[in-house]
């Protein structure tokens, strides 16, 4: 494993800090069924880390496994700097860790406004009686973290939405509002799983110009999942690729795609 106390440079020049969270030797097994078997990499801080591979190659599981869905039989789990216990999600979240989801996860019948509120959850510190009634210090939290909505509703470009029912909306726009819900937590890292998934080109672009500026603008460290590979390789810092559970790859974007493993397994070039 690398020094985590080290800070690394991308090709491009980007500074890339100390490591943020280590899978060490995890394994996850679903009965006889082996979804993730021996994987070991590393997540710093400020990059952009993507996990690709085949379908079925364990990706979601991973993802699942950093998010505390899953707990692994093997291998240990550090997020900065401290060893992980088996944890809830929630408690995941209030460590710094937000995610969006494959298949929307969004509240049809609430505003645009409303599910993003939702993602403040983790951070609200008054009581049930005082949110309830609505005064003191709980009128204060609720106006501070509307205040704090409205920031992200402006940064991603959706104001003319903000009191549309998510229902009504077409699904490039309930991405981006799930996008917005996971950044209104505040997290540290971020977990997108297949956000570009379903989009047009132009959504995908839409979403890629985001994807960069909540990385450059807030400083937020993101791992995501990704079928795109135009997307992923101009997105990245460096990628780790799997297959049937296995560690295949790991590198920055032009390793990987020189990878003959990789090629074979995935990306499907000719061998020269």
């Amino acid at each position: 494993m690398k020094d985590a106390s080290e800070a690394t440079t991308t090709p491009d020049g980007r500074k890339i800090g100390a490591v943020m969270m280590e899978m060490r030797n995890i394994t996850l097994r679903f009965g006889g069924v082996v979804a993730i078997r021996d994987i070991s990499f590393d997540i710093r801080e400020g990059e952009i880390r993507a996990i690709i591979g085949p379908n079925g190659a364990g990706k979601s599981s991973m993802l699942n496994v950093i998010s505390g869905f899953y707990h692994p039989q093997e291998g240990e789990v550090w997020f900065r700097g401290r060893k992980r216990g088996p944890m809830k999600p929630y408690q995941v979240a209030r460590l710094g860790i937000a995610r969006t989801f494959q298949n929307i996860a969004l509240f049809d019948g609430m505003s645009v406004l409303d599910n993003i509120m939702t993602g403040r959850l983790t951070l609200m510190r008054s009581g049930l009686a005082a949110q309830a009634l609505w005064w003191g210090r709980a009128e204060r939290e609720e106006n501070a973290n509307r205040e704090s909505v409205e920031k992200i509703i402006d940064f991603l470009e959706i104001q003319p939405i903000r009191k549309t029912p998510v229902g009504r909306l077409p699904y490039g726009l309930k991405k981006r509002v799930e996008l917005a819900r996971a950044l209104a937590a505040e997290p540290r890292l971020l977990l997108l799983d297949e956000p570009m998934a379903g989009m047009n080109v132009e959504e995908k672009e839409d979403m890629s110009r985001f994807i960069l500026d909540v990385n450059d603008e807030f400083g937020t460290t993101i791992a995501l999942i990704e079928h795109d590979m135009g997307v992923v390789m101009d997105l990245s810092d460096r990628v780790v690729v799997m297959d049937y559970g296995r560690k295949i790859g790991d590198g920055t974007p032009d390793d990987v795609r020189n990878n003959q493993e990789v090629i074979d397994a995935y990306l499907g070039v000719a061998h020269d």
